[in-house]
């Protein structure tokens, strides 16, 4: 049924400090599951904070990613970083061509070969964590490297001495307000400069990583251009490294702030399949997915959205819902039968998800049976939490054991 577009409200929310989500979420999916919201750039969208209205806009191909290239579109962002030929930004049947291109190097057993070597990694920063001593800063020091050293070299074969920059470009090319426009561009820039290079080496000497492996699907096959393969570049080394590493110092924050469910995990090892899943269900890792564009009119809950509009899936907002999750706003690791869409759904699905489950689980299972003892070593509301940015994560997570 169509109604009435209600007044929009401003989006995003007043942040909270820390994993929590913010009340104006779940008052909006209580009392109208798709609403308009106007964004700081580009004007007015609906928000959509329903399960299963988020559900259908990521999964129904009327809701465009491609459309949203090169337009003014409702952002959090003061730059429409949305380019022609990002596996991100395109839609079936191009999104179905590149992403069968690397399809298999993100599979569940691709990512079960890599358990043994990000057990490795993992193990020798907790060693280094124990010589060392605490207190220390568990994002440097631990949740940082884990999918720095897994996703941007050994995957991408990006040499160690990189790893600084790629930090710092990651985060400028995620800043919402923490960075201008101006920053935002030069880092996209350097960052794209930077890979055509390693590409062109890659021409020149090829290796057993995923850079050559799609340098031959680019020369050899001719299944992507030249600017797809520096996105998809891109688009790998900032998904991949980013999002995990803000997960395993948020994941890290609750567990110690829940010392009940942290208990159960030292109790029972073998919850951290299930932990892994209700941690991603349970601590938001941003505000809001990237917009989409409807292509047609489409019935959304009881609202009509009109051809051309923009649509902001929350998936945040859908993994909190009533109707699907029982008491979702606590957390509990023996969860069974967990809906959620953390890793986000239908054809723009996580392509790294099982990978990093696979990160996740080593990570924090290796973490609790180390340091029993491991504790914050500030008080929880001292935590500074990131600001001006995309992701939400501790920007320092101080910790002893």
């Amino acid at each position: 049924m169509t109604t009435s577009p209600p007044d929009p409200v401003d989006f995003p929310f007043p942040p909270l400090r820390g994993p929590g989500v913010e009340k104006e979420y779940g008052e909006l999916r209580r009392a109208c599951p798709v609403s308009r919201v106007r964004l700081p750039y580009g004007g007015d969208a609906w928000l959509v904070t329903g399960h299963e209205q988020t559900k259908k806009v990521l999964a129904d191909t009327r809701f465009s990613r491609a459309a949203v290239v090169g337009m003014d579109v409702p952002r959090i962002q003061p730059n429409n970083l949305a380019e022609e030929g990002g596996i991100l930004d395109t839609d079936p049947p191009e999104h179905t061509r590149l992403r069968r291109i690397v399809a298999r190097i993100f599979t569940q057993r691709h990512a079960e070969r890599l358990r043994p070597g990000i057990q490795t990694i993992t193990d020798r920063l907790l060693d280094e964590m124990e010589l060392r001593g605490g207190p220390l800063d568990l994002v440097q020091e631990f949740a940082l490297p884990i999918p720095i050293a897994t996703v941007v070299s050994e995957l991408l074969g990006v040499p160690a001495e990189a790893r600084p920059k790629f930090r710092e470009w990651a985060d400028a090319t995620l800043s919402t307000t923490k960075r201008s426009a101006e920053e935002i561009t030069q880092a996209r820039q350097e960052l794209r400069a930077y890979f055509s290079e390693l590409i062109e080496k890659r021409r020149r000497e090829p290796a057993d990583d995923l850079i050559s492996m799609m340098v031959r699907a680019r020369d050899q096959e001719e299944r992507l251009s030249e600017s797809e393969l520096v996105r998809m570049a891109e688009d790998i080394m900032i998904g991949g490294h980013e999002t995990t590493a803000n997960r395993i110092a948020s994941f890290t924050y609750v567990l110690l702030t829940h010392p009940e469910q942290m208990a159960r995990l030292k109790a029972d090892p073998s919850l951290i399949t299930t932990a892994v899943e209700e941690l991603v269900r349970y601590v938001p890792l941003d505000s809001a997915s990237f917009a989409r564009i409807a292509t047609d009119d489409v019935e959304l809950g009881e609202v009509t959205v009109r051809a051309g509009e923009a649509v902001l899936p929350a998936l945040l907002a859908a993994n909190r819902d009533e109707s699907v999750f029982t008491d979702p706003d606590r957390l509990d690791l023996g969860r069974q039968r967990n809906q959620h869409i953390g890793f986000g759904h239908g054809v723009h699905h996580c392509l790294g998800a099982q990978l990093g489950r696979v990160e996740l689980q080593v990570a924090l299972g290796s973490l609790v049976a180390r340091f029993p003892d491991l504790h914050l070593a500030a008080a929880p509301d001292d935590i500074p939490w990131k600001t001006g940015g995309l992701l939400r994560g501790p920007e320092q997570l101080m910790v002893g054991w």
